[in-house]
C-alpha cells in the first residue's frame, strides 16, 4: 500500500498523524489545509483543487491529510487504505486549543483563536461527530473494498506508528508500511 487518506474532525491531530507516517514511511504528505487555502484565507475554486488532487493521486505514491467532504470521495477511489481518527469530541476539541499561536506546516497561518470564524469553526468540531461523521461512515462503508483503519484514540494512534516503525526497522527493503491484520491492542 503505497496511497493514503487520514480523515478525521479538526483537531483530531490529522497533521501530526500524517508527519509522523511519512517519516515513518518516506511517503510524501501533502495536506489538503495548504492545497486549498492561500496565505491570505482566500481558496482554490472546487475545480481547482480536483486539478491539483489529480496531479496528485497520478503519482505512485502518497498520504494526502485532511477532510474535505467535496473531494473525499475521490480521494477515496485513488487511495489504497484509509486511516480515520475517529476520536471524542473534547479530544478534538482539545486539539484545537493547543494549537492556538502555534506555526504548523499543514496551514498557511497561525490560528488566533479570535474571531467570529473561529467561533463557527469551534461550533462545526462541536456538532461534528452528529454532523459529519454519519456522512464519512456511509462513504466508508461504500468502499469498504479498501484497506480502512480506524483509530479511537492518540494511543492506538502512537501504537499504530509505532508498529509500522518497528516493521520499517525489520524489514528496510519494504517499501510503505505493513498493515497489519488485526488492529494494535490497546
Amino acid at each position: 500500500m503505497k496511497r493514503f487518506i487520514v480523515i478525521g474532525c479538526p483537531g483530531a491531530g490529522k497533521s501530526v498523524f500524517s508527519e509522523r507516517m511519512a517519516a515513518v514511511t518516506g511517503l510524501p504528505l501533502w495536506h489538503m489545509d495548504n492545497l486549498y487555502w492561500r496565505e491570505d484565507r482566500t481558496h482554490l475554486e472546487r475545480e481547482e483543487l480536483l486539478e491539483v488532487l489529480h496531479e496528485i493521486t497520478a503519482e505512485e505514491a502518497w498520504i494526502l491529510d485532511g477532510n474535505y467532504s467535496g473531494t473525499m470521495e475521490y480521494r477515496l477511489r485513488k487511495c489504497d487504505c484509509v486511516i480515520f481518527l475517529d476520536y471524542p469530541t473534547d479530544v478534538c476539541l482539545e486539539g484545537l486549543k493547543d494549537r492556538i499561536g502555534k506555526e504548523r506546516p499543514d496551514i498557511p497561518w497561525v490560528e488566533n483563536g479570535e474571531g467570529d470564524l473561529y467561533e463557527e469553526f469551534l461550533a462545526y468540531v462541536s456538532g461534528f461527530a452528529q454532523e459529519q461523521r454519519p456522512k464519512i461512515l456511509e462513504l466508508l462503508d461504500r468502499y469498504s473494498r479498501k484497506e480502512i483503519i480506524t483509530l479511537h484514540s492518540r494511543r492506538e494512534a502512537d501504537e499504530l506508528l509505532d508498529y509500522w516503525e518497528k516493521m520499517r526497522e525489520h524489514d528496510r527493503g519494504s517499501e510503505g508500511p505493513v498493515v497489519p491484520e488485526e488492529e494494535p491492542e490497546t
